[in-house]
This record gives structure tokens, C-alpha cells and sequence, in this order.
């Protein structure tokens, strides 16, 4: 099972990034997919995911509005769309999957199985 994610860079406050995260050796379908962050001096935290049985998608209250989680299963790649970044946005994303957690623990980081290395994304003031 592998994760990658890509996308991570160095932007402008106010500006948007969009970050991918290709997986294999899974069934991408039936799997819950999330991105998670850790910033500078911070715990990893939950940013968004998409829940495996009906596709809908959840929002840390930090990102709502700004960011949009997408899951194209054809490509077996989960995207985050990350716009009006601000510099406390900085932190290494990383994307997650999995095919058993419930709803109710979709924001915890114990309930993923899998875990990709991470990107960097830098947001200057």
C-alpha cells in the first residue's frame, strides 16, 4: 500500500494550492481518504476527508470555506483544494486512508491504517 502526496510549495498569503495525493494497492472506492497537518511546534490535526460509504465531505472548522476535498476515484487520487491561505496554514500535509474507521472517528488520526510521507506547504506573509 502506498500514498504519495505532491503539490506542496512556497505561496503568498492569500493564495492557493492544490494538493494530490495518488495511492495504489488499495481499494481506493471503499476507503475513507483525509489530509491531516502538522505545523511548526504543533500536533498533526485534522484538516479534511471524504467518509468511504456515501462521499460526503468533512471540513476542520479552520479550513471551511477555503479548502475542498475531492476524491476521483477513476484515478484513485485524492485532492485538496487549498485557497486564501494564510501563513498558519504552513505545516506538512500528509494524506491518509481507511477501509474500516466509522464516521464518529473520522477526524481522529488513530482510525487511518495508512499514512503517506507528507508535502511542505509554506505560506509567506
Amino acid at each position: 500500500v502506498q500514498l504519495q502526496a505532491s503539490g506542496g510549495g512556497l505561496v503568498q498569503a492569500g493564495g492557493s494550492l492544490r494538493l494530490s495525493c495518488a495511492t495504489s494497492g488499495r481499494t481506493f472506492r471503499s476507503d475513507t481518504m483525509a489530509w491531516f497537518r502538522q505545523g511548526p511546534g504543533r500536533e498533526r490535526e485534522f484538516v479534511a476527508a471524504v467518509f468511504r460509504s456515501t462521499g460526503r465531505p468533512y471540513y476542520a472548522d479552520s479550513v471551511k470555506g477555503r479548502f475542498t476535498i475531492a476524491k476521483d476515484n477513476a484515478e484513485n487520487t485524492v485532492f485538496l483544494q487549498m485557497n486564501s491561505l494564510t501563513p498558519e496554514d504552513t505545516a506538512v500535509y500528509y494524506c491518509a486512508a481507511s477501509g474500516r474507521l466509522i464516521l464518529s472517528s473520522i477526524a481522529s488520526q488513530s482510525a487511518y491504517e495508512y499514512w503517506g510521507p507528507g508535502t511542505l506547504v509554506t505560506v509567506s506573509s
